[in-house]
């Protein structure tokens, strides 16, 4: 986690309702937060995992099975 300084602000009943950070500090974050969502960009294929997995079961009716054991 990144070291900075932060003031917590709270309402009349002591709940934290926002907190103020050193604009540079917020600078610092957009940068991190912008690179990790580029990061989560990459588009993944999952056409190549269609029709690896052959069910024997509808998934449906194996849903209300498994359902049905926890009454």
């Amino acid at each position: 986690m990144l070291p900075f300084k932060k003031k917590i602000v709270t309402d009349e009943a002591m709940r934290p309702v926002a907190v103020l950070i050193e604009y540079e500090d917020w600078q610092r974050i957009e940068k991190i937060l912008e690179a990790y969502q580029l990061s989560e960009k990459d588009d993944v294929n999952l056409t190549q995992y269609a029709g690896i997995i052959k069910l024997t079961i509808d998934p449906l009716e194996y849903q209300q099975q498994i359902r049905d054991e926890w009454h």
